[in-house]
């Protein structure tokens, strides 16, 4: 995502929330059952997390254009209507095709409003300039174009196609097709061309620099050059591309071991990785783990919460490997918590790439937890730890920013202390608005409160909350066919050194 790619060069569906009696109305096929790997929400809390999801919804229909395509933001800072952006990405289109299918699922449109929009965001998308089966990384929402000038700066705007953006897309319309039958055919013709393969660097043993096996960030069409880069860390968001091209079949299974659990310990990174190296399926993984706060761990890129934890909103990771990515997944959610309460003493946590509550856009995240040497930190002022320095004092977490998608991707993990750090910002800073959800961030520092909400978070949201609310709603695509053949025996037989 081009302000969002998180560049890993070196080389439960989140689990089931128990609401109790709470009924949550059907849609006309029930989502197949999911175990439960985290901690349940209280019934009580079911009415506030749905009366989160409408006011998520309203903010996504908001974003959303004529020609059913949801725009990147929109600034709810006046005293009107919200003022969309002109931009969307394959990532935020996705975003509304599944918000729009949760909120179905939920009960807060009817069938035939699903169904109607579905449509017409699929007719659009059918529209979309492709190329070799994938779509630019920026269109004009409002014409469908494909930008050539930032909006609003002029600057030029390279063409590229991003594998991160274009997995989001057709996780979108995946569960839109499963959603609504009727636009299957037209969502398979749409993906036939879609072929994984397109992004894949085969893996050369003789050359595993050249050649690592992994996925490469993407191509500029203008030129037909890849990126310098290959996506080569496995606790990163990528990896839901890894999943689609393993489960489809154009890319094979063993693509999921060359993705690095750490970089090998020879290489620099954010500390010095324990484990070991093991052989699976024939591939000699190395099983590394960082230690944090005394657990052992496997670090994402730059230790944002979205990297980690949006995937199991649609794989269900934590069922089918739950002591491996479960564990690890609840690992990282209690080092968000207590890098927030008590290495920064913010009073608040979560932290993951947003609106920069002053304007623009940055990473945050626990910098201790991402394998980037000075990766993403949980301030605008950027303060880092070095592997083998001591922790800054509390005093030197200024300006940090928390995000309020971080704690819904936290509500499998740690519901209730989700849910109070969602009401506490809330309530010490204003950040929900009564009409549009959360807003993107919040400088905890000086109280500055975002003036905008961003389709890829509210779309993290909207799932998350579908997830808590009617567990598998989102899931079913991504538990049948390729993904229940190729993708949950690797998962399975994952074996994190944690």
């Amino acid at each position: 995502m081009d302000r969002r790619t998180f560049l890993a060069t070196a080389g439960t569906g989140a689990a089931a929330l128990s609401l109790g009696a709470v009924t949550i109305p059907s849609a006309n096929a029930a989502p197949a059952p999911v175990a439960s790997a985290g901690a349940p929400v209280a019934s009580a809390h079911a009415p506030l997390l749905l009366r989160w999801f409408r006011d998520t919804y309203r903010s996504m229909e908001a974003m959303t254009t004529g020609l059913g395509l949801a725009v990147d933001k929109i600034d709810i800072s006046g005293p009107g209507a919200p003022v969309p952006s002109r931009q969307t990405s394959p990532t935020n289109i996705g975003c509304g095709l599944w918000s729009t299918v949760a909120a179905a699922g939920l009960g807060v449109i009817d069938r035939a409003t699903m169904e109607r929009r579905l449509d017409r965001t699929v007719r659009s998308v059918e529209k979309l300039e492709r190329h070799h089966g994938f779509w630019l990384n920026w269109y004009d929402a409002h014409d469908g174009s494909v930008l050539t000038e930032w909006p609003g700066t002029g600057d030029p705007v390279r063409p590229f196609l991003s594998s991160v953006d274009n997995a989001w897309l057709i996780t979108g319309l995946r569960i839109a097709a499963d959603a609504a039958p009727t636009l299957r055919p037209r969502v398979a013709r749409i993906l036939a061309t879609a072929d994984w393969s397109y992004y894949y660097t085969p893996y050369d043993p003789a050359d595993p620099v050249a050649g690592p096996g992994q996925l490469r960030g993407g191509f500029w069409t203008d030129t037909g050059e890849p990126t310098g880069h290959h996506y080569g860390a496995l606790n990163t968001e990528p990896r839901m591309a890894s999943y689609l091209g393993i489960a489809d079949g154009s890319l094979p299974a063993d693509h999921y071991w060359h993705l690095l659990r750490t970089m090998l310990p020879e290489h620099e990174q954010e500390q010095h990785p324990g484990g070991g190296y093991v052989a699976m399926d024939g591939v000699r993984v190395w099983q590394g783990h960082y230690t944090h706060r005394g657990r052992k761990i496997v670090p994402s890129w730059g230790g944002s919460m979205f990297e980690a934890l949006m995937v199991p909103l649609f794989v269900p990771e934590p069922e089918w490997s739950p002591r491996s990515w479960g564990l690890t997944h609840r690992r990282y959610v209690r080092s968000h918590i207590e890098h927030g309460l008590e290495e920064a003493r913010y009073g608040y946590w979560g932290f993951s790439p947003a609106n920069i509550p002053e304007g623009g856009y940055q990473e945050y995240g626990v910098d201790a937890i991402g394998m980037q040497v000075d990766g993403y930190a949980s301030n605008t002022d950027r303060t880092h730890t070095v592997d083998g320095a001591p922790l800054p004092p509390p005093s030197a977490f200024t300006n940090g920013v928390v995000t309020p998608h971080a704690s819904f991707l936290a509500l499998p993990y740690a519901p209730d202390e989700a849910i109070a750090n969602l009401r506490a910002l809330d309530r010490d800073f204003g950040a929900y608005h009564a009409g549009y959800g959360f807003r993107d961030s919040v400088n905890v520092g000086t109280g500055r409160v975002s003036d905008y909400v961003l389709a890829l978070d509210q779309g993290m949201i909207a799932a998350a909350l579908a997830q808590a609310l009617r567990p598998g709603l989102l899931q079913r695509p991504f538990r049948t066919g390729g993904f229940q053949a190729r993708v949950r025996p690797l998962l399975t037989k994952e074996r994190f050194s944690i």
